[in-house]
């Protein structure tokens, strides 16, 4: 049996004042609470705009933070 997988890839980022917001290029857009991610939530809004999309779509880094993010671990909620 042959089953196609789409991988989730991001197309870009976004902030409000309590989440961190993830498009991804099929079009679904993921909401996340910035207070799983510290050092998103306590940096200011100039750093959080400052992101790299790696991969090809599969992560999100912030290098001034020093934070990475796997767009599929936010899909499975981890």
């Amino acid at each position: 049996m042959n089953t196609f997988e789409l991988k989730p890839l991001a197309r870009k980022v976004s902030f409000d004042a309590d989440n961190m917001w993830v498009e991804l290029i099929d079009g679904r857009q993921i909401g996340v609470p910035l207070a799983y991610f510290p050092r998103l939530a306590n940096a200011k809004l100039q750093q959080r705009k400052k992101y790299i999309i790696s991969g090809g779509g599969a992560g999100l880094h912030w290098d001034e933070l020093d934070e990475d993010i796997s767009v599929s671990a936010l899909l499975r909620g981890e």
